[in-house]
């Protein structure tokens, strides 16, 4: 046979030389010799420099290589080789690779054909795993299109399944969920479209915007926010944080505001005094990110009743301030702090929480209770926005009565959470929706139940002038007796506190939607009859609570004042003191603590006492421009030129009137012998 039909057999290119026998463990014999092929080199193979006198190099990938090779656990008919096969086997073999292509000639001789299928059979093993591999390949690239549509249908089950505490699993050194520490916050969970993608589905929430987002031009990606593309070009502020000093493992930081930002916020301060929120405006036209001035004209647009443009002057603020954080600062470790008494750090919980309630009203609660945990986490002893009277509606409004409870059993040593009316409530109702839940065991089920009903008979106890309102914000009509009975009637309203009024006012007002449920009314009211026979009889819980009352809640402190003013619950509102409400509240710093740590004053303006009369505010409000009294002496010397004075006034005076009538025009009545008027004057 000759060498272009060997070749043609083994698969190879013109110029390739087959592999060397010895190297395929098999001894070369006569056959080489006979076929006058060389021996091959020690330590060469069939890749060896052999090929590198190959012109063209692409010349040694086989042309012949089909894609219907048979894949790893399949046996090819040409190579099946037994020991019961014979000469006829070969040629059968022999046969079938001449179907596929391959041109074939007449042996001489059996030793002949046994020589050229040896070479054939070792060459097309090794050529195996490289055509088993591109042939995994393609079935993968098959069944991946349909993994991946089983995924698309299956995100929200799979997405619910990731939620679950009882299935997660543990992540790195055997940490699950809930061995984090307490206010730990997850990234993904401040994102509020990760939460709407479980509730309506990706498509419903994203829609048209995936093809805008690979033309959107280049943004720094954010945790807090979103970047718009409507948003004005960001630009340093002037705006830094400094880590102040780190104690316990806790890390203290500031904002600092430079020398440019300043002058920006005197300017500020400057358009607040003119109550003229089109100063603010021209403001930020010329700086675009002042956090100031981005929260005050939040709170006129809401006011306004334009809740979209509101949200995106907070989101922007937010933008502002995550841009100039400290490379070491963390929002998820839980132990970053910031100082509520230094002014610049207040325009970060502001926003914050400013943020959270427009979460909680856009139907994120789960978004909304992870920003609250971020805040509470960056002053947790003193909670400057008191957001532990928010923090158990959130739990509820999002399921996350696990988090509720472990919150309370946690802090309750330390923070008495159990004399606040929402942690004596929630902690109970949160414990009735757990025992509610079929997929948890019985015992824990049962557990929650007995817990339950303990807890919320010692709230109804502690606190019961919340009964009434409550169910009457529900729209349930007590019984006989619950509505008779003076414990929970009026007399229980009248006589508490007026700072224990707010909290409860603020309970009732921002959670009865919660105790709607007609479930829930029906487990309270044993407990309600149950705590009436515990009165009657007199037992020594109920005489405790009457002392606890009388002697706590006597005032409220001022952090709980200034989160009565930033939730704007009109139920807690009218029952503030005279001394909060009289005197004024700016947005972007509602009652500053008294004890404020002030890095920087602003400026004093000369001001002078106005001895102006009536007539002269009254055209000073027609005319800005207008001043009676003329340029201010500054030698202090008035009294020699007080006549002066008085004539150039008077002369002023006249000249402004003279002005003022000269530019008032009167417009003429239409003609009556204009038949086609249409009435209206020109």
């Amino acid at each position: 046979m000759s060498r272009r039909a060997l070749r043609r057999l083994r698969g190879e290119q013109r110029g390739q030389e087959g592999p060397g026998l010895g190297e395929l463990g098999l001894d070369p014999g006569p056959e080489r010799a006979r076929e006058g092929g060389p021996p091959p080199a020690p330590g060469k193979g069939p890749r060896g420099p052999r090929r590198a006198g190959v012109s063209n190099r692409f010349e040694l990938i086989p042309a012949e290589e089909s894609e219907d090779e048979p894949a790893a656990g399949e046996e090819r008919p040409d190579t099946r080789l037994s020991e019961q096969d014979t000469a006829g086997g070969h040629q059968e073999g022999s046969k079938d690779r001449s179907k596929e292509g391959a041109v074939t000639e007449e042996t001489d001789g059996d030793g002949q054909r046994e020589a050229q299928e040896q070479p054939d059979q070792t060459l097309a093993t090794s050529n195996k795993p490289r055509k088993k591999k591109k042939k995994r390949k393609t079935k993968k690239n098959s069944a991946g299109e349909t993994v991946e549509d089983n995924d698309l249908e299956d995100i929200d089950s799979l997405l619910e399944r990731i939620e679950d505490p009882r299935l997660a699993p543990q992540s790195q050194g055997g940490i699950t969920p809930d061995s984090r520490p307490l206010l730990y916050v997850e990234h993904r969970n401040l994102n509020p479209e990760n939460e709407l993608k479980r509730y309506f589905g990706a498509r419903a929430v994203l829609g048209d915007q995936r093809p805008r987002q690979r033309q959107r031009q280049y943004v720094r990606s954010m945790w807090l926010t979103a970047p718009k593309n409507t948003w004005p070009r960001y630009s340093k502020t002037g705006i830094t944080m400094q880590l102040l000093d780190t104690r316990r493992g806790v890390q203290h930081f500031a904002f600092e505001h430079h020398r440019e930002y300043q002058q920006v916020q005197f300017k500020f301060l400057d358009a607040v005094e003119s109550m003229d929120p089109n100063n603010i405006v021209l403001l930020l036209q010329m700086n675009p990110y002042h956090v100031d001035s981005l929260l005050q004209l939040s709170d006129v647009c809401r006011m306004q009743e334009d809740q979209e443009m509101a949200r995106d002057l907070i989101e922007r603020a937010l933008y502002s301030l995550e841009c100039a954080f400290h490379p070491v600062f963390s929002l998820t470790s839980g132990t970053c702090r910031l100082d509520y008494r230094r002014p610049e750090n207040r325009a970060f919980f502001l926003a914050l929480f400013k943020h959270l309630m427009f979460l909680e009203k856009r139907g994120c609660p789960r978004t909304a209770l992870e920003f609250c945990k971020l805040i509470l986490s960056l002053d947790p002893e003193n909670d400057p926005l008191c957001v532990l009277l928010l923090i158990d509606f959130l739990s509820l409004r999002a399921r996350e009565y696990t988090f509720l409870t472990r919150l309370f059993q946690e802090w309750e040593s330390h923070r008495n959470l159990s004399q606040l009316p929402n942690f004596a409530f929630s902690v109970p109702l949160a414990y009735f929706f757990l025992s509610q839940q079929e997929e948890r065991p019985e015992l824990e089920r049962s557990q929650a139940r007995e817990r339950a009903a303990q807890l919320v008979q010692l709230a109804l106890i502690m606190f019961p002038s919340v009964l009434m309102p409550l169910l009457d914000h529900c729209s349930v009509q007590p019984d006989a007796r619950v509505a008779s009975h003076p414990f929970f009637g009026l007399n229980a309203q009248i006589s508490q506190s007026p700072a224990l009024n707010q909290l409860t006012s603020l309970y009732v007002g921002r959670t009865h939607a919660l105790w709607k449920d007609p479930a829930v009314m029906a487990w309270l009211e044993p407990h309600v009859h149950e705590v009436l026979r515990m009165v009657e009889a007199q037992d020594t819980l109920v005489q405790e609570a009457e002392h606890k009352r009388k002697i706590r809640y006597q005032s409220a402190p001022r952090n709980i004042y200034r989160h009565i003013i930033l939730s704007e619950m009109k139920e807690a509102t009218a029952a503030l003191p005279l001394e909060v409400t009289s005197q004024p509240v700016m947005g972007f710093d509602p009652l500053p603590p008294l004890d404020s740590i002030v890095s920087y004053t602003r400026p004093e303006r000369t001001s002078h006492p106005s001895n102006e009369s009536t007539l002269s505010l009254f055209f000073r409000s027609l005319l800005p421009n207008f001043n009676l009294q003329g340029d201010v002496r500054h030698d202090g010397d008035d009294e020699a030129g007080a006549a002066q004075d008085l004539n150039q006034g008077v002369n002023r005076l006249m000249a402004a009137m003279r002005d003022m009538l000269a530019n008032i025009q009167f417009q003429e009545p239409p003609r009556d012998d204009n038949p086609e008027g249409d009435g209206d004057w020109d």
